[in-house]
């Protein structure tokens, strides 16, 4: 039964560095898919079937930008 989970924790991390690296190159959110990849490995030929995104990169806004204060 380890072995069975410590196959599992490699096929995760490599599935989580492989998403973000390609993430990257289809211009779409690293840090998202490669949690996601991170707890379903699957989800990297999901990543991997997804045309890129043309256009600039896209950006979240900085936690100075979400604390802006109205008033």
């Amino acid at each position: 039964m380890a072995k069975i989970i410590a196959i599992w924790g490699i096929v995760a991390i490599a599935s989580a560095i492989v998403a973000g690296i390609v993430a990257g190159i289809k211009r779409r959110d690293h840090s998202f898919w490669a949690a996601w990849s991170f707890l379903l490995p699957p989800m990297l030929l999901v990543l991997l079937l997804m045309p890129s995104n043309k256009g600039p990169r896209p950006r979240r806004p900085g936690l100075d930008e979400l604390e802006r204060d109205p008033a």
